[in-house]
């Protein structure tokens, strides 16, 4: 058996995952398994589930363009600024008032730049931000339906609008049979106590390239350690890292390769002694 390790650029943007694939570096492997450190979980305990994991993700970036102006003659302006706030508010109705609510759906808008002066009105605003759903066609809705409405409301303020969408990662999904294979090596290096159920996410991660192409397996492993204060979340400025969890994810990673590998030469050797003995009534 062969391990074949990834060091992949652009986990957070630029689709280093799809880049790998489209590099065939992953052509004669059979299995993948990655994993991200959380601070939900104490060192030495993971979380994972089959199927549904995280949602697909996309980025968008508007910009809306007017006419500036002084502030205190608006009449002589084109406000963007006005326009690009009701294009936040109705992209809010997006989830709250088109989205089935037993089809989980997000749309943030995190991004907003326009103008550097307080009496003055900006001749354009960008905004953008991110919009998440565990279905294809939901996700296929809200990309259709923001472009919508950011165009409709620039055009009702008099202003023009342009969409730009950026990569989006697909719907991580975990492979069943890896996530028993996962369930028995976790077990047998942790202890069964030490496992987790997670429910399913609306993060994203560009590990499901991986999992269009062949079978992957994806979890999170703990870092909360009592010693330490609370530990931040995933992209906070005050984020940290204990390096105490990091052995734990290497002794994971080597234990489900080796494992997996021991099984698949176990099958290999079953299903060639089935066909050397095809013509006779016994297996041996």
């Amino acid at each position: 058996g062969t391990v074949v390790l990834v060091f992949q650029p652009a986990e957070e943007e630029g689709g280093g995952a799809k880049k790998i694939v489209e590099s065939r570096a992953l052509e004669n492997v059979t299995a993948i398994f990655g994993l991200h450190v959380t601070s939900k979980f104490p060192i030495g305990e993971v979380a994972s589930r089959k199927d549904l994991v995280y949602a697909s993700s996309g980025f968008f970036e508007a910009t809306i363009t007017g006419k500036g102006g002084h502030a205190a003659i608006p009449q002589h302006s084109i406000d963007p600024i006005l326009a690009a706030s009701n294009a936040i508010i109705s992209l809010q109705h997006l989830v709250s008032r088109e989205a089935d609510p037993l089809d989980s759906q997000v749309v943030t808008v995190a991004r907003f730049q326009g103008g550097n002066a307080f009496n003055v009105i900006p001749d354009t605003v960008t905004i953008g931000g991110t919009f998440r759903a565990f279905s294809k066609h939901g996700y296929m809705q809200l990309r259709h339906r923001i472009e919508q409405v950011i165009f409709g409301q620039a055009n009702v303020h008099r202003c023009n609008a342009t969409v730009d969408f950026f990569d989006e990662d697909p719907v991580t999904i975990n492979d069943g049979e890896l996530h028993k294979h996962f369930l028995n090596v976790a077990a047998n290096l942790l202890g069964s106590g030490k496992l987790h159920e997670m429910q399913p996410s609306m993060g994203a991660e560009d590990f499901a390239y991986y999992q269009e192409v062949i079978p992957g397996y994806f979890f999170v492993l703990g870092m909360q350690n009592a010693s330490h204060e609370r530990l931040a979340t995933a992209h906070s400025p005050y984020y940290k890292v204990i390096e105490d969890a990091l052995p734990y994810g290497a002794a994971l990673h080597a234990s489900l390769a080796v494992t997996y590998i021991q099984n698949l030469q176990q099958d290999i050797k079953v299903v060639e002694a089935y066909y050397n003995n095809d013509n006779d009534d016994e297996l041996y």
